[in-house]
């Protein structure tokens, strides 16, 4: 079999794909990052299921199965997109899971530390965008949905991929954001905004939350937007005890997603095995 013929013009079509299916922009950033590093390994080589076969296995000396997953993924849609079902390939079958890595368990404490040193170094905007985070459980994208109607009603109505869904604003996080938001003289629309008015990207708040990380003494790899969603997950969850309502306040279409959400760190686990009191 001659293969085809992987060409930046067809990765450029993917893109171009991928926003008309309205997938958010970080998914689109990741799938099309994962191509061009497909494309640059191919080395002008036709692509085939066996060579396809060959990236896998060269992506797990290097990655965990999680990783090489999730660089499936990317290149099996794009070869739907292409009609190239012949070179798709099977993912890495995983162990479910049953804690997470301490390493990446953010506990309130730390979230606390990291509010305090933000505070304390004047970046309020910094410090309210973590709550706001953390007290709805929104996504980084759904950061926008912030708005000035939306503290007035204090709730907000967020539209992504096609879906509808309104996120509740608790009232003490609504006269914070009033607070903030006459401060800095904005009357309507976002109230996340940089210097010059514009929204704050995904990596600009992932840096300055990183930036934190040392005087408050938590570990990098617990520090970005996504886990203080995580945290939110599990303070609501330990509440509620109702994975279906969480589900539906965190925007999951499928209750698997959200039990990842609730995995207890490995030490939480040892913890709970101790307390079986089954060894005499």
């Amino acid at each position: 079999m001659k293969g085809h013929v992987l060409t930046k013009e067809k990765i450029k079509k993917f893109r171009e794909y991928l926003k008309n299916e309205e997938r958010e922009y970080a998914t689109i950033e990741k799938y099309i990052r994962e191509m061009g590093a497909f494309h640059m390994w191919l080395e002008h080589r036709p692509v085939t299921k066996e060579i396809v076969v060959d990236w896998k296995e060269s992506l797990q000396e290097k990655y965990a199965p999680v990783t090489v997953n999730a660089k499936i993924s990317a290149l099996n849609i794009f070869f739907r997109f292409m009609g190239w079902e012949e070179c798709r390939v099977k993912f890495l079958r995983i162990q479910r899971q049953i804690f997470r890595e301490q390493a990446k368990e953010l506990t309130k404490v730390e979230y606390e530390r990291l509010l305090y040193v933000a505070r304390k170094a004047g970046k309020e905007r910094l410090a309210l965008l973590m709550e706001t985070i953390c007290a709805t459980g929104i996504r980084v994208s759904e950061v926008p949905y912030i708005t000035i109607e939306a503290v007035r009603e204090k709730r907000a109505e967020v539209v992504l991929k096609g879906k509808i869904r309104v996120i509740f604003l608790p009232e003490k996080l609504c006269r914070k954001l009033r607070r903030y938001a006459k401060e800095q003289k904005i009357v309507s629309g976002e109230i996340f905004l940089t210097k010059s008015g514009k929204g704050l990207s995904r990596r600009q708040i992932w840096r300055e939350m990183k930036a934190l990380c040392k005087e408050a003494g938590v570990e990098q790899t617990k520090v970005f937007p996504h886990n203080l969603r995580h945290l939110f997950a599990t303070s609501f969850y330990k509440i509620c005890k109702d994975v279906v309502r969480l589900a539906d306040v965190l925007g999951h279409s499928c209750v698997e997603t959200t039990r990842i959400y609730l995995l207890t760190a490995g030490k939480e686990h040892a913890r709970q095995l101790e307390q079986t009191g089954l060894v005499i």
